[in-house]
């Protein structure tokens, strides 16, 4: 049985190469997923995350770096 990861890289594949036919075809069963009531939004345990994570740095708990200073910890560790 092919993985969900094969299957995405398939289907990845044969949309390179569709032609507009197949691509409306598919790009009509995404818009009726979308309609859906059941279509997958992000989870309600994602936004608490953020919430508690902002919180966190809010109050001081957590820290957060500036992108140099995280391309530097990168770096250093890579020697």
């Amino acid at each position: 049985m092919e993985s969900t990861l094969d299957i995405r890289q398939r289907i990845h594949d044969f949309i390179d190469v569709a032609d507009e036919r197949i691509l409306r075809i598919i790009n009509g069963i995404i818009n009726a997923e979308e309609q859906e009531d059941n279509y997958p939004t992000i989870p309600d345990w994602h936004y608490d995350e953020i919430n508690e994570r902002r919180e966190k740095y809010l109050s001081g708990e957590s820290k957060s770096y500036t992108w140099e200073e995280v391309r530097e910890k990168a770096k250093s560790a890579l020697k």
